[in-house]
């Protein structure tokens, strides 16, 4: 099973996002997933995101995932650590 760092398995991704995001409705779609499961307990605290992994997974571009790890940040729901990578708060 393919883990991105130490954090979102394929199992939980493929809950997560059971078809590829696609238009313009792929960044609030993405970020309305990401923003559900983490408050849901579904990601738990700690997990570490990779967003080339989200992205080429969801077929979207980077500057997507990015941005929604952003609007995710302003939130509080994640955390960066520069050098580290973004974790679930």
């Amino acid at each position: 099973m393919r883990r991105f760092g130490d954090g979102i398995t394929d199992k939980v991704l493929k809950e997560i996002f059971p078809k590829k995001l696609k238009g313009r409705e792929a960044p609030e779609e993405l970020y309305n997933r990401l923003r559900k499961r983490i408050l849901s307990g579904k990601l738990k605290k700690g997990q570490k995101l990779s967003y080339d992994g989200i992205a080429q997974d969801l077929n979207v571009s980077k500057g997507i995932v990015l941005n929604v790890i952003s609007r995710l940040k302003k939130d509080r729901l994640i955390i960066s650590k520069r050098g580290v990578g973004s974790f679930i708060v």
